[in-house]
C-alpha cells in the first residue's frame, strides 16, 4: 500500500500517472484490494474492529479507482444485448426449447432446466468465475433431455459444442481487431 501511495504522489494524482505506470499501479490496487477481501474472509482473521474498519475503508477506495464501469460502457452493451435479443429471440427460443433435445421441451423440463442454470451462474458469480449465461442454460436443457430419456439430437449438439469451443478464441480474435482498428483511428 505504501508503494501505491508513492507512485500515485510522486505524480501529485491518479489522474496524472503517465499510461506506462498506470497498468503497474492499477495491479498493485487490484492485488491490494484482493488480500485485503482474502484477509477479511480468513477464519482466523484476528484484527481489531478499527484497523478491520480502515483496511476495508481503504478497501473501498481502491475498488472506488479501479473497479468502474463507464456510463457509455453500460448503454453500449445494454442497447446491443437488446438489439440482439429483438432480432434473434425467435431463433434462440425455437433452438433452446426444441432443437436440442429429439422432443419439445416441457414446462418441467425448462424449469429444471433453470433452476440449474440459477444455481451455477449464481455460484460462478460468488467464487468470481466467468461463465456464459447460454452455454449454462443450454447445457441444462441438454441434461434435462438425457434425464427424460428423449435424447440429444446430434446436429445441434454439435453446433453448440462448436460454439462452446470457438467463442473464447473469436471473441479474442474480434476484440483485437477491433482494438487495432481503434488505434488507428484515434
Amino acid at each position: 500500500t505504501g508503494a501505491i501511495a508513492e507512485q500515485v504522489k510522486s505524480y501529485g494524482s491518479l489522474q496524472r500517472v503517465p499510461a506506462e505506470a498506470m497498468a503497474n499501479v492499477r495491479t498493485d490496487m487490484y492485488l491490494t484490494s484482493e488480500a485485503i477481501r482474502l484477509i477479511d474472509r480468513h477464519p482466523q482473521q484476528t484484527l481489531d474492529s478499527d484497523t478491520r474498519h480502515q483496511l476495508l475503508q481503504f478497501k473501498t477506495h481502491l475498488d472506488a479507482a479501479t473497479r468502474y464501469i463507464p456510463l457509455w460502457v453500460k448503454v453500449a452493451v445494454a442497447l446491443a444485448l437488446g438489439l440482439g435479443t429483438l432480432v434473434g429471440w425467435k431463433r434462440i427460443v425455437v433452438t433452446v426449447g426444441e432443437k436440442i433435445g429429439k422432443t419439445h421441451l416441457s414446462y418441467a423440463q425448462g424449469a429444471s432446466a433453470e433452476m440449474v442454470a440459477m444455481c451455477t451462474i449464481g455460484a460462478a458469480d460468488m467464487f468470481g468465475l466467468p461463465v456464459s449465461t447460454t452455454h449454462v442454460l443450454s447445457s441444462g436443457v441438454a441434461g434435462t433431455m438425457i434425464a427424460n430419456g428423449s435424447g440429444i439430437q446430434k446436429r445441434t449438439l454439435i453446433n453448440l459444442l462448436l460454439a462452446w469451443v470457438l467463442t473464447l478464441p473469436a471473441a479474442m480474435l474480434l476484440a483485437a481487431g477491433l482494438y487495432w482498428l481503434l488505434n488507428q483511428v484515434f
